[in-house]
């Protein structure tokens, strides 16, 4: 089974766009075909960012706290996480300390800073249309 971390905003429009890429992820994961990792940095971001009013308008407090809880019940929650100074943007260096951590084989993201990185040793860093064509070729 293919282990994959899926960046928030991935998981934020997977639950704020029901008909995406994002949302058929998600749906791979409610229906274990895939495992997802994540870690306690990642569930305070999603914390954190539901609680913006721009997100709060888009996705109801109890269905982000759904989200946080079915990831600490659900998905792999790996630690402590290595330190990791490959991104672009220093914010994301934890989700490839995640990938590195949970060996991912993908590290899904609509972030441009990520996607340009391509790799990170095993896991290799795409889209969710990308991983969703994947699926669908059965890779």
């Amino acid at each position: 089974m293919k282990r994959l971390v899926l960046d928030t905003n991935v998981l934020l429009s997977a639950l704020i766009s029901p008909v995406s890429p994002s949302a058929e992820i998600y749906a791979l994961w409610l229906n274990r075909k895939i495992v997802i990792l994540t870690a306690a940095e990642q569930l305070d971001e999603i914390t954190r960012v539901t609680r913006y009013p721009k997100i709060r308008a888009l996705l109801s407090p109890a269905l982000a706290g759904r989200l946080v809880n079915r990831l600490r019940d659900v998905a792999f929650v790996v630690g402590p996480l290595p330190v990791v100074d490959r991104s672009p943007d220093p914010d994301d260096n934890y989700l490839l300390a995640i990938a590195e951590t949970g060996q991912a084989h993908y590290l899904v993201t609509g972030d441009q800073h990520l996607l340009g990185l391509k790799r990170r040793r095993t896991t290799s860093i795409l889209s969710p249309a990308d991983l969703v064509r994947r699926c669908k070729k059965g890779e």
